[in-house]
C-alpha cells in the first residue's frame, strides 16, 4: 500500500512540477529537457501504462517546448523500445540515458580534433556538447574561447563559468559585440535544438547572424548535436515551430504600445554550416540527415 501511495504522490506532484519546470525554463538545454521529460514518462508508465494516461502525459510534455525534437524523439524511442523491442521499462530508460552520454562523449572526441594549440574559438549561448568538446580538447591543448552573454536569460554566462572552472581562458562579450568577438576566431562551434530534413539548424537567436558573419570572413562553422535532434516531422511537410517566449524576459514593464519580440531560436541555412559533429562523425548537413535518418528508423514508425 505504501508503494502505491508513493506512485500516486509522484503522479500528482512530481509530474506536474517537472512539466512546469520544463515550461518555465527552470530546466534548460535540449538534453536536460529530454531527460526530464523522459523521467516523467518512465515513472508515469510504471504507475499507469494505460493509453489514456500515456497519451495525456505525452501531450502535456509536447506542449512544454515546441522547438525540442530531442524531447519528442526520446519519448517516442522509450515507447518503441518497450512495445517493439520488448525491453523492460527500466532497461528502455537506461538505454536512452546511456546513449545520451555516449553521444556527448563521441561529439567531444570528434570535435576536439579540430582544436589547435594557441588558437581562438567562438561559441554562443550554452551547449553541453560544445562545453564537453572544449573540455576534452583542454586535456592536451591550450586555446582561448570567445563567447557571448546571450540575452535575455544570459545562458552564455553558464558556458563562461563552466569553461573557466575547467581552466580554459574565456573572453566574454555582450551580444551586440558579436562582430568584434568573431575577430581572430578560427572556428565557430554552436549547439542545436533542432535539425530539419533539409539540414537546416535551429539554434539560439543570434546563431544565424553569427554564421553569416563567419561565412563572410571565411571562418568555419560547426554544429554539435546528437542525431536525436533530427526532427522527423519535417520530412512530412511540417515546418519547425520556433518558440516565442514571454515578453517579460526582455522587459518586465514596457511602455504602453511597445511590442516585445522574443523569439528563442532562429534557422541557420545549411550553406553556412561546414559540418555537423554528432555521434555519427563529422558530416555535412546533407550527410548528417541521410545517416541520422538511416540509423534512427524508429523515428518514422507510427
Amino acid at each position: 500500500m505504501k508503494n502505491k501511495k508513493k506512485r500516486v504522490y509522484w503522479s500528482k506532484v512530481k509530474t506536474n512540477n517537472i512539466i512546469k519546470d520544463i515550461k518555465s525554463l527552470k530546466v534548460q538545454g535540449a538534453r536536460n529537457v529530454a531527460l526530464a521529460g523522459l523521467k516523467v514518462l518512465h515513472n508515469e508508465y510504471l504507475k499507469d501504462k494505460s493509453a489514456a494516461n500515456i497519451n495525456d502525459v505525452l501531450n502535456r510534455l509536447h506542449k512544454t517546448r515546441p522547438t525540442e525534437p530531442m524531447l519528442r524523439n526520446s519519448l517516442k524511442y522509450y515507447l518503441y523500445l518497450i512495445k517493439k523491442q520488448d525491453k523492460a521499462p527500466e532497461d528502455a530508460y537506461k538505454t536512452i540515458k546511456n546513449y545520451f552520454e555516449y553521444s556527448k562523449n563521441k561529439i567531444a572526441l570528434f570535435g576536439s580534433h579540430l582544436i589547435k594549440n594557441g588558437k581562438t574559438y567562438f561559441t554562443h549561448c550554452h551547449s553541453s556538447d560544445v562545453v564537453a568538446l572544449f573540455k576534452k580538447a583542454k586535456e592536451e591543448k591550450l586555446f582561448r574561447i570567445h563567447n557571448t552573454e546571450t540575452r535575455p536569460l544570459f545562458q552564455g554566462r553558464i558556458t563562461a563559468t563552466e569553461l573557466s572552472k575547467a581552466g580554459i581562458h574565456v573572453v566574454h562579450f555582450v551580444d551586440s559585440a558579436i562582430r568584434l568577438a568573431l575577430k581572430e576566431v578560427s572556428i565557430v562551434f554552436i549547439g542545436a535544438d533542432a535539425i530539419t530534413n533539409k539540414g537546416e539548424v535551429y539554434n539560439k537567436i543570434g546563431s544565424e547572424m553569427i554564421a553569416e558573419i563567419a561565412k563572410s570572413r571565411k571562418v568555419k562553422v560547426y554544429v554539435c548535436a546528437s542525431s536525436f535532434k533530427l526532427d522527423p516531422q519535417t520530412f512530412f511537410g511540417f515546418d519547425e515551430k520556433i518558440e516565442q517566449r514571454h515578453e517579460k524576459e526582455v522587459w518586465k514593464n514596457p511602455p504602453k504600445g511597445v511590442i516585445i519580440s522574443n523569439y528563442a531560436f532562429e534557422k541557420v541555412a545549411p550553406k553556412n554550416i561546414d559540418g555537423i559533429i554528432s555521434e555519427l562523425g563529422v558530416l555535412t548537413p546533407k550527410q548528417f540527415v541521410r545517416k541520422a535518418k538511416s540509423k534512427n528508423k524508429w523515428m518514422f514508425y507510427s
